[in-house]
């Protein structure tokens, strides 16, 4: 592994990204779970150029104890005018406590000269002189040569130069930044194998996405000769992001057979993708490769079918070898294969019982026509199921009648109070609760009825709520479906309504959360004894 780098920005040009926002403890936090998936480098921010990452990197040479990665720093070359030994922002880099410092230089023209308003050979000279002076002063030094390949494209020769340079200095690698994005496989595959038998110089790759080829990118400069490849996880970075550190390390060990993980952490892509995910606040999209909800999603029947006899007929890795799990998604498209494989990761075995199976199968499919979706429902799904194996549906409580109204006095904030009228554990309750809509006073008033009966109710909590409006055209008398999540501190899972309107449909999907998450706590109920 020590000849291939990993390199982690997440915590620096990551960080760019639009409305992400990281506290110290957030790049603390972040730094743990990328050594615990193996990565080579974690670059923490620049320190000397802005409080929070002058403060991380004290903080981290106290209390971060790396097991397999290297913190490096990021900054830029010297002033132009000024000697690195007195330059502040250079004297951050080498009093950082980082053993690697990562410099930013331009090597494109046109920046040279309009950007930083100097000349090429004071450029040349910038760079030279920064990287010796930090490598004298005992630092490892690698080298980011921002927009490289358009700069190369507008002046060859020019950033040669600068590669050579850097090399020349000391620079341990030299890497080639798309810095906008805007590069395709092919040609990053002939600029640098030109690079590469033009400068004899170690080279990576930093790859943005603005063309959606930043991991294509990526490989192609590795399969070019690169032994350096940065990224950031999820994607994240400014514009549309930066490479996917994972995908590139997936594709890098399941593709193309390198070893560039600690043995066993890619196992571990997944969770790590998540967890940062929560730390960030910015969720990574279902259909992420590799490490996505959807990645290894079926939906259609004619997939199940071909699953049901080898998993791997639609499946282009093993999803445990990242961590991920199969997800059979219960629609209107799915056939009875699907239901049956469904209802046996769910607990229920149909392959016996073709009569249930196909009935099941026609029922969500009415319902799917009706308004409901099970895809991301699979607590409505698991209840429905129970209800086909038992005879009837798992049930704690009988609902008599339930009321709510919204008011608003004197102009001031609506305000919302339901009354719920059941009978639970054979004791008739009538309960009133109040809330900031109506959905929240239905919920409060729901919950504090049953509580009195099944305690464990009071664990549970709603995480998430979702609406849509189905069949548009019809104005407000359209359909309307409601999905909620629910937890209980550790677990959630999704339940579903459908109604003539958002309170009607919000009330299903809250009576099945409630029963779905006594179920799961082993509460019988009158269906089962």
């Amino acid at each position: 592994m020590s000849d291939f780098h990993v390199y982690d920005t997440t915590m620096r040009d990551g960080a760019q990204q639009e409305g992400l926002n990281l506290s110290v403890q957030d790049k603390m936090h972040i730094a743990r779970h990328l050594d615990d998936l193996g990565v080579g480098y974690i670059e923490g921010g620049w320190p000397g150029s802005n409080p929070k990452d002058t403060e991380f990197f004290a903080l981290a040479a106290k209390e971060l104890d790396l097991k397999h990665a290297t913190l490096a720093a990021f900054g830029a070359t010297r002033r132009a005018g000024v000697q690195a030994s007195e330059d502040p922002l250079i004297q951050a880099l080498r009093d950082s406590g980082a053993s690697v410092v990562t410099l930013v230089a331009k090597s494109h023209d046109r920046h040279v000269t309009e950007a930083l308003r100097t000349t090429l050979e004071e450029n040349l000279a910038m760079v030279r002189d920064t990287v010796t002076y930090l490598r004298e002063e005992g630092q490892r030094v690698f080298v980011d040569l921002e927009h490289f390949f358009d700069g190369y494209r507008a002046n060859r020769d020019y950033a040669l130069e600068v590669v050579r340079a850097a090399g020349d200095a000391g620079a341990e690698v030299v890497i080639l930044c798309d810095t906008n994005g805007g590069m395709l496989p092919h040609w990053v595959t002939e600029i640098v194998t030109d690079v590469a038998t033009a400068t004899g110089v170690r080279l990576g790759i930093h790859a943005h996405n603005d063309t959606g080829c930043a991991v294509a990118n990526s490989m192609a400069a590795v399969q070019a000769g690169v032994t350096h490849v940065q990224g950031c996880v999820n994607g994240y970075g400014e514009r549309t992001g930066n490479a996917d550190l994972i995908t590139c390390v997936a594709n890098l060990e399941l593709k193309l057979g390198m070893t560039v993980l600690p043995e066993g952490a890619l196992a571990d892509a997944s969770r790590i993708s998540h967890a940062i995910a929560e730390i960030t606040n910015y969720p990574p999209s279902a259909r992420q490769p590799y490490t996505g909800v959807s990645a290894f999603a079926h939906k259609a029947g004619l997939h199940a079918s071909a699953i049901r006899v080898d998993p791997n007929l639609y499946q282009h890795i093993d999803p445990a070898l990242v961590g991920n799990d199969m997800r059979l998604l219960v629609s209107e498209m799915a056939g009875r294969a699907t239901i049956e494989l469904k209802g046996k990761e769910l607990g229920f075995d149909l392959a016996d019982d073709p009569v249930r199976l196909a009935r099941v199968t026609d029922r969500v499919k009415a319902m799917e026509q009706a308004g409901y979706t099970f895809e991301a429902a699979d607590a409505s799904f698991e209840l429905l199921l129970a209800e086909e194996i038992d005879g009837a549906r798992p049930s704690y409580f009988d609902v008599e009648s339930w009321r709510v109204l919204a008011e608003s006095a004197r102009g001031d904030d609506a305000v919302a109070e339901a009354t719920v009228k059941l009978v639970a554990g054979g004791v008739r309750l009538a309960v009133i609760g109040e809330g900031n809509g109506p959905v929240n006073a239905l919920d409060h008033a729901l919950r504090q009825a049953i509580e009195q009966v099944y305690p464990d109710v009071a664990r549970f909590h709603l995480i998430d709520f979702r609406v849509r409006i189905l069949d548009q055209g019809h104005g407000t008398d359209a359909v309307t479906r409601v999905l909620i999540e629910t937890s209980d501190g550790k677990d959630s899972w999704v339940t579903v309504g459908v109604g003539a309107n958002i309170i009607e449909a919000s009330w299903e999907a809250l009576v099945d959360a409630l029963t779905y998450g006594l179920r799961r706590h082993g509460v019988a109920s009158r269906t089962n004894g």
